[in-house]
């Protein structure tokens, strides 16, 4: 250990947020299992490519002001 280590080392020191995980992973053995198989459902997609691409150009260009007339144009 070099000196610095041994100066600024605190000892044996765990956040209040590393005991309350470590706590719930102990409380909870499948935590971690629920989280992928969540992930799997909302995140882990494959895209297609060709209908994303579809989708792009069917859009349509968003007036500059959306919430109404343009109050900067003569009525």
């Amino acid at each position: 250990m070099s000196l610095l280590q041994r100066i600024f080392r605190r000892p044996d020191y765990r956040s209040d947020v590393t005991q309350f995980i470590e706590q719930l992973k102990t409380e909870k053995p499948d935590l971690e299992a629920q989280q992928r198989a969540g992930r799997s459902i909302w995140w882990d997609k494959n895209l297609d490519r060709e209908a994303l691409a579809e989708w792009k150009e069917a859009g349509v260009p968003q007036k500059p002001y959306v919430y109404g007339d343009d109050p900067r144009l003569p009525r």
